[in-house]
């Protein structure tokens, strides 16, 4: 459905004296014909340690699906818990025991099992969802949170693509995996991260409950995320494939963007060395040139350059002395809490521009 070409390991950042090439790997998503997954078949890539510091927004995020979903009665007090976590951040636990959850051993049965953007990282995805369930106690709660495959075909966001991540699932394709393991979704939660991410509840049996409302949709239910899905053609190779469209035309717009900005005589930085900046930034044929670095909160990252490229990773203070005209941020989920972050941007002129918008255009003010 989409080939990125080769791409350099998303987590792979050399040090800026080390000048490359970086090794380069085929980059590309399928779509199964039979149960519907979204994701990747080959992934020669060895993933290595997080670099990256856990953004306000993931928190936020979790702190407030805690609270949802613990108004929903899934999260009695006194349950254990068991939580299969992200390399990236994200976890519930200490939000999880102020409320008087207790976690479980490695390999205990837990009242309630969470994976939070941990299943994608599996290469062998049956296998993964049955080890989760399998820790389900009678009666208790499996948590799924994913990376909406609506979302990234709705948004274009093709480059959420990356090695290491196996799966971009739809409501549809996890329905159809809970179920071979005895599990159907209960309920269902929409959150704005990442442009709309999911979390379900399922439970041992049973269809889906179509009376469980999701929150933020008026009347939705598991039933209607479903046929939202099937509206949008999450199982129809010719819509998926509309990802390649988005592939070229968003590469190709901040290429030009970029030298224009140069022939104006603008200096544009920008921020968050996020793996999904890496495709973006090698399909676009970005080089130091064009952009003179990229700013990032993370220490480990801080004298190492993007994959694949000559642009330094550099602190945010030094975004901040550089005083450029824009920043090209690539994390738009970011965007309020970095302005607040930084504030000195603006106050010297410079303004802060959502990369993933499709016109390029600077952020609005508020």
């Amino acid at each position: 459905m989409l080939d990125l070409g080769d791409q350099p390991a998303a987590d792979h950042f050399p040090p800026v004296e080390e000048p490359g090439p970086d090794p380069a790997y085929p980059l590309q998503m399928w779509l199964c014909a039979t149960c519907g997954l979204a994701q990747l078949l080959v992934d020669p890539t060895a993933p290595e340690e997080p670099r990256g510091a856990e953004p306000a927004a993931l928190v936020e995020q979790a702190e407030d699906a805690v609270d949802r979903v613990a108004r929903a009665g899934w999260l009695p007090a006194g349950a254990r818990i068991a939580e299969y976590g992200s390399p990236h951040g994200g976890s519930w636990l200490a939000s999880l025991a102020a409320r008087g959850l207790a976690p479980v051993d490695d390999g205990d049965l837990a009242d309630v099992v969470l994976d939070c953007f941990g299943l994608m990282h599996s290469a062998d995805q049956a296998a993964a969802l049955a080890k989760r369930a399998a820790r389900v106690a009678p009666g208790g709660v499996l948590l799924l949170q994913y990376h909406s495959l609506a979302t990234i075909m709705r948004l274009g966001q093709w480059n959420s693509l990356r090695h290491g991540h196996y799966a971009y699932y739809s409501t549809t394709a996890l329905g159809r995996m809970l179920g071979e393991v005895g599990f159907a979704p209960r309920q269902a939660w929409r959150f704005g991260l990442y442009g709309g991410t999911m979390l379900l509840a399922a439970t041992r049996g049973g269809a889906a409950d179509d009376e469980s409302a999701v929150e933020t949709g008026p009347g939705a239910s598991v039933g209607d995320l479903l046929a939202e899905e099937a509206a949008l053609g999450v199982e129809d190779p010719a819509r998926v494939r509309a990802l390649q469209d988005s592939a070229v035309s968003r590469a190709e717009a901040l290429h030009l963007w970029l030298v224009e900005q140069k022939a104006a005589g603008s200096t544009v930085l920008g921020y968050g060395a996020a793996s999904r900046a890496v495709a973006l930034l090698c399909r676009a044929g970005v080089d130091r040139s064009l952009l003179g670095a990229v700013a990032d909160a993370s220490p480990a990252k801080h004298g190492r350059r993007m994959p694949a490229t000559d642009i330094p990773v550099v602190a945010p203070d030094e975004l901040v002395a550089a005083r450029p005209d824009a920043v090209a941020l690539f994390l738009p989920d970011l965007m309020r809490e970095i302005r607040t972050t930084l504030p000195e941007i603006e106050a010297a002129g410079g303004r802060w521009v959502d990369v993933e918008d499709p016109g390029l255009c600077p952020a609005a003010e508020g």
